[in-house]
């Protein structure tokens, strides 16, 4: 008996049952739609799916029992932390290097300025609190939902602030992502220029496969690359972050905190190809990261109501929008300025 009751999950554990189970069921469903052909051709993803699927269970009876309550908690922040450290394994240094100096001048860029005029415009215009500002500027700079979530915890951001910066990104990457194909004759890019374009300034990757892929495949594969550049730039955005947050809070006096799932992220990327990792174990894992990531979304969306929403406004909605302005025009300025300045 006594050995059985090793076995037997703690209590922590089986108190937590409950939600980790609905927050994984929203998660295997919203995985299950994305293959759907309708969804799949408007790039629609399984972050995006789960947080709205979430959303929308989250608001029945059922769903806000209290016993769902510490899984979901659960999700949203150890789930996910897993889940930034296991999105490594998709990077590389060789992205790099397939991007150029150019590419990465441009990436660079483009977080940077969309960064800062994301804070000047929150802040100073719109009148947005720190955290909200920060991350509608993450999403919209970096890597849409998935670098909202991993800001998160850093600034301890509210389930509503959260989805507020979501839902903002992903309204607004998935409009960008049907108007640039319809662009693109209009730009006198190239193939792999437009694919460029499309992964230096489009919110998340599902977007930018599908608004590339009309332009063909080297605009695609040119896209991807560029996506994932920004993408690697999160883990010293999070440092920086931080930082900056800790200096903020108590007039810099205070020890800085670093993310122990940033440096994660960061070994992952730099040691994955060292290692060699055999390639059934790396599409393993990453089935594994889809599914902590969507999970997460999921928890977050279970925790969001549309009554916070409806409080936050059209402020949030409108800097957003602003920055989907400076990301196609500045964006496009950007990409014709580097390379005719470096060539």
């Amino acid at each position: 008996m006594r050995a059985l009751s090793f076995a037997l999950p703690s209590s922590s554990m089986r108190a937590r049952l409950p939600g980790l189970a609905l927050a994984g069921a929203i998660a295997a469903a919203a995985t299950a739609l994305t293959a759907a052909p309708g969804f799949a051709a408007h790039g629609l993803g399984a972050l995006t799916l789960a947080i709205v699927l979430g959303i929308a269970v989250g608001h029945m009876p059922a769903a806000r029992h209290a016993a769902t309550g510490p899984g979901i908690e659960f999700a949203k922040q150890r789930l996910l932390r897993w889940g930034i450290v296991l999105y490594g394994l998709r990077l590389g240094l060789a992205d790099l290097g397939a991007l150029g100096a150019s590419g990465l001048v441009i990436d660079l860029l483009m977080v940077g300025t969309t960064f800062v005029l994301a804070y000047t415009l929150g802040r100073r215009v719109f009148g947005l609190d720190h955290r909200t500002t920060v991350l509608i500027g993450a999403g919209s700079s970096i890597c849409g939902a998935a670098a909202v979530m991993a800001c998160a915890p850093v600034l301890r951001g509210r389930a509503d602030e959260v989805a507020v910066a979501v839902s903002t990104v992903v309204v607004f990457g998935t409009l960008a992502m049907f108007a640039y194909p319809l662009a693109y004759p209009l730009l006198g890019l190239d193939a792999a220029g437009f694919g460029l374009y499309v992964g230096s300034t489009l919110h998340e990757v599902a977007q930018v496969v599908a608004a590339a892929r009309p332009a063909g495949e080297s605009a695609a594969d040119a896209a991807v690359v560029a996506k994932l550049a920004r993408v690697m730039l999160l883990a010293p955005f999070l440092l920086l972050l931080s930082a900056w947050d800790t200096r903020r809070g108590d007039g810099g006096t205070g020890r800085i905190t670093v993310p122990w799932f940033a440096l994660g992220f960061v070994a992952v990327v730099l040691l994955h190809p060292l290692l060699a990792l055999p390639p059934a174990l790396v599409d393993t894992l990453l089935v594994i990261d889809a599914a902590l990531l969507a999970t997460a979304m999921a928890a977050l969306g279970l925790t969001t109501h549309v009554s916070a929403l409806r409080r936050a406004g059209t402020r949030p909605l409108a800097l957003a929008a602003l920055l989907l302005v400076w990301l196609a025009v500045g964006g496009l300025a950007i990409n014709l300025a580097v390379p005719a300045l470096a060539g």
